[in-house]
């Protein structure tokens, strides 16, 4: 029997191992939740959102649970006690904005004697590939109002976060969700990609890199079904020479570093003006040598290791082009535990750094940044469009109306002022580029997992 086994970064111990579904058993999965979706979607949105609230209540009831597995299946230390201020956000936004978001839109022009809508019918049955970096966060971000829309989900979670999924089923099931509303499956690349091209799938929502969303679209291809593909990113931060310097050192080396690098939005790259190059500089570093790599089980642990060895072993391969073609490198921290081959890395940061240089042009997906120095916003703005995605840029500057017209001419989906890596859900979150499509989160979440429906209807004469 073919199982998946999740190989856990702390030790290299085999955390968890699970079956894989036969092909069978996946179809059975998909007509499940055909069936299930006309009584889901029957019920009112409130009805839909008390058990989203349920599963919500539920999910957090396990928290005690849930952190310390987090480490162990992908890194991340416990003194962050997992994913559940966003979860909490997001899902309550998601369910309290539902009734608006899915209410009927009325014709703009009323006609006496005609009744004329446009109605937001749900997909049908949503599946949802989610990713181990984030892996409630990502995953509710369509879960959620895939669920108030009135469809039914199938969830198919990362090998490296094979418990997540388990934990969802676990707390959906008691919050008492009708049954197969939501199901987790265990499947490989391969069955996934059968399962799309099927054609039983209504819309597939997938977060990962460009290669798997090729991969996705691939598979769906002649199906049309809808698809949202958040995929790669080398996120950029503008310091203006008006910025709040501390500020903006202690936030960028958060938005660099947390999570071992490996956020969707984090800081990649950072192009300071040459005004407060220097300072800026000298901080960052400093502020740098405060991220030290530790055992992720531990509560004084700051970062732990990277989610598998090989991305550790890409940020070694990038380092080591940068400091061939020039780059120097400021922390060069001594750890018995980095070695090729191994997914504990430390920080570093890289000055002297160009856009021939892989760390300033592909995703490193880790904690590596490097530095340029900038004369101006225009030369700002074309490296930070010098970039084959786009999904965030953030802006470091007191002026807001400057900030925003530099926003205007960056190519990304969200632009930040004085932040960076966070979603606020209240506002679509979205991607550019070989980025990918689609979006998620605010009332445009909703026009993505809904299909428009028209009724125009004529009094009898």
């Amino acid at each position: 029997m073919e199982t998946v086994k999740l190989k856990s970064p702390v030790d290299g111990s085999i955390y968890a191992e699970r079956p894989v579904l036969s092909d069978a058993e996946a179809n059975a999965a998909v007509e499940r939740a055909r069936t299930a979706q006309p009584g889901w979607a029957a019920l009112s949105i409130a009805e839909r959102g008390r058990y989203v609230l349920a599963f919500l209540e539920a999910l957090v009831g396990m928290a005690d649970e849930i952190v310390p597995e987090l480490a162990w299946q992908m890194g991340r230390p416990i003194r962050y006690g997992g994913e559940f201020g966003g979860v909490k956000e997001r899902t309550q936004y998601m369910v309290e904005i539902a009734e608006k978001a899915l209410a009927p839109v009325p014709a703009s022009n009323p006609k006496d004697g005609f009744r004329r809508y446009v109605k937001r019918d749900p997909l049908g049955v949503v599946m949802v590939i989610a990713p181990w970096n984030y892996p409630y966060l990502t995953a509710v971000n369509t879960i959620v109002p895939a669920l108030m829309a009135g469809s039914t989900v199938i969830l198919k979670h990362a090998a490296q976060t094979l418990l997540v999924g388990e934990r969802f089923a676990m707390a959906f099931e008691k919050a008492g969700l009708p049954k197969n509303v939501f199901q987790n499956v265990v499947l490989n690349h391969a069955q996934t990609e059968r399962l799309l091209a099927s054609g039983k799938i209504d819309h597939v929502n997938f977060t990962g890199s460009v290669a798997g969303g090729r991969a996705i679209e691939k598979a769906a291809a002649g199906t049309f079904m809808t698809l949202g593909l958040e995929l790669g990113g080398k996120d950029p931060a503008y310091v203006l020479e008006d910025a709040k310097l501390d500020h903006a050192i202690a936030n960028l080396a958060e938005g660099a570093f947390f999570n071992s690098g490996q956020c969707c939005c984090g800081i990649e790259r950072i192009y300071v003006h040459e005004k407060v190059y220097d300072d800026f500089v000298e901080g960052f570093i400093a502020e740098s040598r405060n991220w030290t790599l530790g055992d992720p089980t531990r509560a004084d642990t700051i970062i732990g290791p990277m989610a598998q060895a090989r991305f550790a072993d890409f940020i070694r391969e990038q380092k080591a082009e940068a400091l061939r073609k020039g780059a120097t490198a400021h922390l060069n921290t001594r750890d018995d535990r980095d070695v090729a081959g191994s997914p504990y890395l430390p920080v570093e940061v890289l000055t002297n750094v160009n856009h021939q240089m892989s760390v300033m042009r592909e995703e490193s997906f880790g904690p590596i940044v490097g530095i340029m120095k900038v004369k101006d916003d225009a030369e700002g703005i074309t490296l930070m469009n010098d970039s084959p995605y786009g999904l965030t840029a953030s802006i470091w500057t007191r002026d807001t109306e400057r900030a925003v017209a530099i926003g205007d001419k960056v190519e990304t989906g969200t632009i930040f002022m004085n932040r960076c890596d966070y979603l606020d859900p209240a506002l679509v979150w979205t991607g550019v580029k070989d980025t990918g499509k689609g979006a998620a989160l605010s009332a445009i979440g909703y026009e993505n997992l809904t299909r428009p429906k028209s009724y125009h209807l004529r009094e009898a004469i």
